[in-house]
């Protein structure tokens, strides 16, 4: 029988153990390494949220302002495909005040074009369209800047028989006359699509000055009608027929930014001027063309209550 002790000796170290006193004591030290802490996640999440802040504010207060060019063009009556800009409204809408004007156009000012030539303001969208489609939004722009000194960011051209659809898909608009206007009496008048576009186009007893105020009426009331809470559920078709019957460059996500100052600024916030016969002289040229001669001086005012 084996004895227990020789399988003992069996597994014994060959030599014996070192003296602890051979060892030297190793301390680890910790100094130099800090843990995170509550207070130090505390300030990383704060910097995340100001960073993200920050942006936000951008977003929607930079650039300070953005110039839209509206160019009604009416088609038909003769006028082939291309038709012309019978409305032409200079909106500037600046997030930060927030603040939204309107400038109306009178399409027969005389200004000078692109070339140097001078013609009435709506004949750059109909010879650029006729020379290059699609170019006539921007040469439009360019003509703007060249005789007001505007700088325009963007444009929207939109076919006027489009107003049925835009109008309907609200399920109509509200417009506030201060006097009677295209057969309606002073006051508030609902309006569906059909009707909104006749009252564009009313005629009877008017001029080209008055129809400009109808277009800012309208423009007024459809601005009305998409800061109302009760019209957002609308605001999918309302996207819908406008992408069917306009030309946008406004870039998606600047929509937001710029309806949010539209809603901060409210109806009464709308700063609404048109270039009107006090600012203008009648004359006929000498091919026989019936146009207004534009007085700089007076122009200027107007724009400085606009965009100033």
């Amino acid at each position: 029988m084996n004895n227990p002790n020789d399988q003992l000796a069996e597994t014994a170290p060959s030599r014996p153990p070192a003296s602890l006193g051979n060892f030297q004591a190793v301390y680890l030290s910790r100094q130099n390494k800090k843990l995170p802490t509550r207070h130090n996640w505390g300030w990383g999440c704060a910097t995340v949220i100001g960073v993200l802040f920050l942006i936000v504010v951008a977003y929607f207060l930079a650039p300070l302002r953005s110039n839209i060019l509206i160019l009604g063009v009416d088609g038909g009556q003769g006028r082939g495909d291309l038709g012309r800009t019978d409305t032409i409204i200079l909106a500037t809408i600046s997030p930060l005040q927030p603040k939204v004007g309107m400038l109306s156009i009178p399409r027969d000012l005389w200004v000078t074009q692109l070339d140097g030539s001078e013609n009435r303001i709506n004949t750059a969208f109909f010879f650029a369209e006729a020379a290059e489609v699609g170019s006539g939004a921007r040469a439009t722009r360019q003509v703007v800047y060249k005789n007001f000194g505007i700088p325009v960011d963007y444009s929207v051209v939109l076919r006027m028989d489009g107003v049925v659809g835009i109008v309907d898909a609200l399920d109509g608009i509200e417009i506030q006359l201060e006097q009677p206007n295209a057969g309606y009496p002073a006051g508030s008048h609902r309006l569906d699509g059909t009707q909104a576009l006749a009252f564009a186009r009313n005629r009877s007893g008017s001029d080209d000055f008055s129809r400009m105020i109808q277009g800012q009426i309208l423009l007024r009331g459809l601005l009305r009608e998409l800061i109302k809470p009760a019209s957002w559920p609308r605001l999918p078709a309302f996207y819908l027929a406008v992408r069917e019957v306009a030309q946008i460059d406004v870039p998606v996500w600047l929509w937001p930014r710029l309806g949010l100052a539209v809603l901060r600024a409210g109806p009464n916030g709308i700063t609404a001027r048109a270039i009107n016969r006090d600012v203008v002289t009648p004359f006929t040229t000498s091919g026989g063309a019936q146009v207004l001669q534009p007085n700089w001086e007076a122009i200027d005012i107007v724009l400085d209550e606009v965009f100033r």
